[in-house]
């Protein structure tokens, strides 16, 4: 028989897409108010892959992502993950933006082993966690490479982010 164990910690992170830079950065500075400084924040990369969010979040978007010092419980998440809809919609109801979704937020952890994601939708690789939210491995660490799963986005198979990623496990292994 197993015996269980504390998973050990992981890194936080926070993929905040928009077309309004000033959208990504009130989104950084409400996610610094909750967990705390950033470690990493990735380059404004433009989200190119799909125009599935273009009807609600209009045209041109740009994604960036957030890590943050303090060290993450991944049993938090589901929390997590309903906080950032409320900011999502704190934002769309204050700001002057016209778009029905002017910010997306999507957080996640990203561990040595993996990029996990939370999710709202139930689908067939996701995993029920607690209050409404659901999980998917969006990504897997195997053979010093990240490796795409089905089911990954498409944006999430690019080397940009790989490498991004990359930095921000090597952070949490202690290695930079």
């Amino acid at each position: 028989m197993g015996s269980t164990s504390q998973h050990e910690p992981v890194v936080l992170i926070l993929a905040a897409f928009s077309r309004h830079g000033d959208a990504l950065d009130w989104a950084r500075q409400r996610a610094e108010r909750e967990w705390g400084p950033v470690e990493h924040v990735s380059a404004r990369f433009e989200f190119r892959e799909t125009n599935y969010y273009a009807s609600s979040m209009g045209p041109d978007l740009l994604k960036t992502f957030l890590t943050f010092r303090q060290r993450f419980d991944p049993a938090d998440l589901p929390t997590v993950k309903n906080l950032t809809n409320t900011w999502e919609r704190e934002f769309a109801a204050t700001s002057p933006c016209t778009e029905l979704r002017p910010l997306n937020l999507d957080p996640g952890y990203l561990s040595q082993a993996k990029l996990v994601l939370a999710s709202t939708k139930d689908h067939a690789h996701r995993i029920y966690l607690s209050q409404g939210i659901y999980a998917e491995i969006t990504l897997c660490y195997r053979g010093r490479t990240w490796q795409q799963q089905p089911w990954t986005y498409p944006d999430y198979q690019r080397p940009d982010y790989h490498e991004f990623f990359t930095q921000c496990r090597q952070t949490l292994r202690g290695e930079s």
